[in-house]
């Protein structure tokens, strides 16, 4: 995972004969989400084993769940943080551009295990309707507000985060809901002192699963698209083009691909029609520039073409 970022741009661009401009916009983050990554899985850990053990003590599979699914988020954050140091490798020979997929990466396994540990939960719940066990209200109630203490710290800790970057962007969500989660489960645990519906217990377990189900879903799902290449949820291709056809002495767009680099930059990479012929540096990187101040495409490569002749559009398709 790539830590979020801001602007800090160092655009390297070359205008080459050939007509090819780059754009290499690198950018640095404004909080180092390295102690934030610290700080949350020191206290997941923590809690995780208070947690599991109350749970353990006091017959609750709702607390157990919870503990469970407190301990797939260690996992996930030590994934994402191992990613963040990754994507910050200069790249290689091997490795042109960099490191920075393996935050894709990072983000599609966080989903896969969670969605796992989930059906677990639910399999454990269900055999637990069919026997009951005695649940001990107030522990189960008091460990949680635990719960909803711990979650919501280390949710703050990515919240800055979250909006430009997949990984931290799970890490919140991650937090945010075990923060929600663990404040049902007060409510259960209070519910159950009250009234000893002890069924209710693996009953919250299952509310609890879908609840983590449906926010996982969409993380694996665009995490899937951004390791297939699929352009970022983030960018419309067709405001794109719009864009660069508006430019002066634009005549035309094609062959525009753009695609993640990781879980927060994107790449870009199209043939643009300019009559007049190649305008010279400073014009291209003027639109490098404007792709990163308008779309957020830190790495753009653009080739200059007079069209004089026939397009050659890429094909992709096989065959």
């Amino acid at each position: 995972m790539s830590l979020h970022t801001h602007d800090h741009p160092h655009d390297h661009d070359h205008g080459h004969d050939h007509g090819h401009g780059h754009g290499h916009g690198h950018h640095h983050a404004p909080t180092d989400f390295g102690r934030a990554f610290q700080i949350a899985i020191g206290l997941n850990i923590g809690f995780v084993l208070v947690e599991f053990l109350f749970g353990y003590l006091s017959h609750s599979t709702a607390l157990m769940a919870d503990a469970g699914h407190n301990l797939s988020d260690v996992f996930a954050l030590f994934l994402a943080w191992g990613a963040a140091g990754l994507a910050k490798k200069a790249p290689t020979a091997r490795f042109s551009y960099g490191f920075g997929s393996s935050t894709i990466l990072a983000a599609f396994f966080n989903a896969v295990v969670l969605l796992l540990v989930c059906g677990a939960i639910a399999w454990e719940s269900i055999l637990r309707f069919a026997t009951p066990a005695p649940v001990m209200g107030l522990t189960v109630a008091v460990v949680a507000a635990v719960g909803v203490l711990v979650n919501g710290v280390s949710a703050w800790l990515f919240m800055r985060g979250s909006r430009g970057d997949l990984n931290v962007r799970g890490a919140y969500l991650h937090m945010a809901a075990d923060a929600l989660i663990s404040l049902s489960v007060v409510v259960t645990g209070l519910i159950i002192l009250g009234t000893g519906w002890n069924w209710l217990d693996p009953l919250m377990s299952l509310v609890i699963v879908a609840v983590v189900v449906v926010g996982t879903w969409g993380l694996l799902r665009e995490s899937v698209q951004l390791a297939l290449g699929a352009v970022p949820q983030s960018i419309d291709v067709q405001a794109v083009e719009h864009w660069l056809t508006q430019q002066p002495g634009v005549a035309g767009v094609h062959d525009l691909h753009i695609w993640g680099l990781s879980t927060a930059r994107v790449a870009l990479t199209a043939h643009v029609v300019m009559p007049a012929g190649h305008p010279g540096d400073a014009v291209v990187e003027a639109l490098q520039q404007g792709l990163q101040a308008q779309f957020q495409i830190a790495h753009s490569t653009l080739q200059i073409e007079q069209g004089t002749t026939h397009p050659h559009r890429c094909s992709l398709m096989p065959g």
